[in-house]
């Protein structure tokens, strides 16, 4: 599953050709009843066609004139219908695409609670209490609790978080959801939910359950069109008297073009279409609108609570400065940093590698034809690196760092603990670096703000929008720049 559901165009070819067949199964009148103009219309519409067919039957009368008013009539209709079935198929094609996506999701189903061998089987079919084997890069394939193994688990595609979370069995880090991904170690995890009842079963029924639904203002129009359709009926009944009464003869095709026009039927075509143009501007935000009347509040928002993870910012946290202590030079720093990171294809590592490839000109190239063994990133150790022969090259958390130097906070370099300290202040995440025990430094990992918000903020601001920023982070982090 990826972290961003893939956008749905309102003019996909799937979507029209379905919008298309559904536009004439629309057209049974106990289904269009609800919409008494165009019911209206599809009545008139058939009236005319009949008289057209005997027109042409008979060989008299204008069968020209009457087809063209039939012809008429009829695309009025299958208008308004076809733009009710594109709204109802948007969403069908939004829970489609998460199907398809939940059915080509597979699970390594253990074979026995004590062992390591697995069935691979369709994610689909996995029953509460089944236990699953879930390896590095593997999703989890449905939501559990784990009863064995650590590891460093990606939830952004659920939370929006870009940090990677360690979730270990026992206590309250336990649980995992359907969808996420383990980026390191392995995990055994049971399922907790049934078949249908996981997290992205329930994201699909909300995306079947928005259907366009009539807003309060809608229904109230449609009051008035019916009220003024009515009106109209009598105004073309008398119409029809007075001609008959001067000696003007009015053919029923006329009088049933004179009806059409007069009553609003462009306005009854065109409030589906309305409803389509609002849930399509919002869906292309990643907005999912429940009902037509979530699409009318939208246009009442005067405050916007912004996530910051992933709204506010890329949602990647990204290398920024290599901050060396006392007595070591930057490039020293920015060269172990990149070794380190050469096999990491997280955004952090690539990030590492390209800021020290573009500050200091270093080479990707450098540990090319050298025995160099990767550590991976483990959640237990929360530090990874390369070994070049007899050399070891180490990143990770400050506090394993620091014991992988045998040091502790309290006795750390100043210039280390100081960059530290600076680093969280400002909003960052500090990653520690040691060359063979040595401490050499710290990297400053900062989740970037996008580039263009100032000017979106000013645009909301200048629509008399309140913006608020929501984030777990401390107040000195959230207020950094």
């Amino acid at each position: 599953m990826s972290s961003k559901a893939k956008s749905i165009s309102m003019f996909d070819s799937g979507i029209l050709l379905q919008a298309l067949k559904g536009s004439f199964v629309k057209l049974n009148p106990l289904k269009l009843v609800h919409n008494p103009v165009i019911f209206t219309t599809e009545v008139v519409a058939a009236m005319v066609t009949l008289l057209w067919l005997r027109d042409i039957a008979n060989g008299s009368g204008t069968p020209l004139f009457s087809g063209q008013i039939a012809a008429w009539l009829w695309f009025t209709v299958i208008f308004a219908t076809f733009s009710e079935a594109i709204a109802e198929g948007r969403g069908k094609a939004q829970a489609d695409s998460l199907k398809r996506t939940k059915s080509d999701l597979v699970a390594k189903r253990l074979k026995s609670a004590n062992g390591r061998d697995y069935d691979v089987v369709p994610a689909t079919s996995l029953k509460v209490g089944d236990l699953v084997f879930i390896e590095v890069n593997d999703l989890v394939p449905g939501d559990g609790e784990i009863v064995e193994g650590v590891a460093s688990v990606n939830e952004s595609a659920i939370t929006g978080e870009s940090a990677p979370v360690i979730r270990e069995s026992g206590g309250d880090r336990s649980a995992v959801t359907g969808g996420t991904q383990v980026l390191s170690d392995w995990l055994i995890v049971r399922i907790t939910t049934k078949p249908g009842e996981t997290f992205v079963d329930r994201m699909i029924a909300l995306i079947e359950g928005a259907e366009r639904q009539k807003t309060p203002n809608e229904i109230a129009l449609s009051i008035l069109l019916s009220g003024l359709t009515l009106v109209f009926l009598i105004a073309v009944v008398t119409v029809s008297g007075l001609a008959a009464y001067s000696g003007t003869i009015m053919t029923v095709t006329v009088l049933a073009a004179l009806f059409v026009t007069l009553i609003p039927t462009t306005i009854g075509g065109l409030l589906s279409a309305i409803g389509i143009a609002g849930m399509d501007r919002l869906i292309g935000f990643n907005v999912i609108a429940t009902s037509g009347r979530a699409v009318e509040a939208a246009g009442d928002v005067d405050t916007l609570l912004l996530d910051k993870t992933g709204t506010i910012t890329f949602g990647n946290r990204m290398a920024t400065e290599f901050i060396p202590v006392d007595g070591i030079p930057e490039e020293e720093l920015a060269s172990a940093a990149l070794q380190a990171s050469l096999s990491d294809e997280t955004a952090e590592g690539r990030s590492i590698v390209a800021l020290a490839q573009a500050d200091y000109g270093l080479s990707t190239t450098v540990l090319d034809g050298k025995d160099a063994s990767f550590i991976p990133f483990a959640a237990q150790t929360r530090i990874s690196g390369v070994d070049v022969g007899k050399e070891q090259i180490r990143k990770g958390a400050i506090d394993s760092i620091l014991n992988v130097a045998g040091l502790t906070k309290d006795n750390a370099p100043q210039s280390f603990q100081k960059a530290v300290d600076s680093i969280a202040r400002a909003g960052g995440t500090p990653l520690g670096v040691t060359h063979n025990g040595k401490l050499l430094g710290v990297i400053h990992l900062k989740d970037v703000v996008k580039p263009d918000i100032k000017e979106r903020f000013a645009a909301l601001r200048a629509m008399g929008i309140k913006t608020v920023m929501v984030t777990g982070d401390n107040p000195v982090t959230a207020g950094a720049p």
